[in-house]
């Protein structure tokens, strides 16, 4: 249920390539700093702590527009963009399974490692704008935090949504975060300062990709939340 067709498919390979690209070079160069720029120079205890603190905010909090009466240890999730392993170390505690990508192979190998004591942790390089490497299965639940705000396309953004559609369970729950601020000067090469979404245009995606879009939270800031449950 991909939107890639609105663009160029050059144009679209050569953002992806971009992406692949710089975030390689954010890995290499400070991986954890790019990750969550509140710190410069996390320790392990620090960065882990601040996935947790992620998942209390934001997972811990809604539980029950999340797991629907299934038990955490029971279900299967599914991560967008898992960086270095932040977010999904503190995942991989409270719910059965978990899956997780990332566009970048740097990132991909340094959550790897962060991974290694959690077996039923599972991370793949994707290709930036599909899920087709993440094996197809349902899942309950999906989650993205601190993403697609980086992602310069609102296509590839929208293809990401309709992957998930996919792979959803009926019901089931995509949470994530957009960029909100639609007075920002954004430019199709800078994978940094991504696609911003207005909530016009954040309520039409879930429509077309076949989601109710229930709740939003942050329209118009850089912490645009969306709660996207599967038709």
């Amino acid at each position: 249920m991909g939107t890639l067709g609105f663009m160029s498919d050059l144009g679209v390979e050569r953002q992806l390539q971009k992406m692949r690209e710089d975030w390689d070079q954010r890995a290499r160069e400070n991986a954890r700093h790019y990750v969550n720029t509140a710190n410069t120079a996390w320790t392990d205890e620090e960065f882990f702590a601040s996935g947790e603190r992620t998942v209390a905010e934001e997972i811990l909090t809604d539980m029950g527009n999340i797991c629907q009466g299934k038990a955490p240890g029971k279900m299967r999730v599914l991560e967008i963009g898992c960086g270095a392993g932040r977010v999904t170390r503190a995942l991989a505690k409270l719910f059965g399974e978990v899956h997780a990508v990332d566009v970048s192979g740097e990132m991909v190998r340094l959550a790897s490692e962060a991974l290694r004591d959690f077996p039923r942790a599972s991370v793949y390089q994707n290709n930036g704008q599909d899920l087709t490497v993440v094996p197809n299965i349902q899942f309950d639940f999906a989650f993205s935090s601190i993403v697609f705000q980086h992602i310069p396309s609102r296509e590839i953004i929208e293809n990401y949504v309709g992957e998930v559609q996919r792979l959803l369970r009926p019901g089931g729950l995509f949470k994530f975060q957009v960029q909100g601020d639609s007075t920002l000067e954004t430019q199709p090469d800078d994978t940094w300062l991504g696609a911003p979404f207005s909530e016009r245009q954040a309520v039409d995606m879930a429509f077309r990709c076949g989601f109710d879009p229930r709740y939003r939270h942050g329209a118009g800031e850089q912490y645009f939340w969306l709660w996207f449950f599967k038709r």
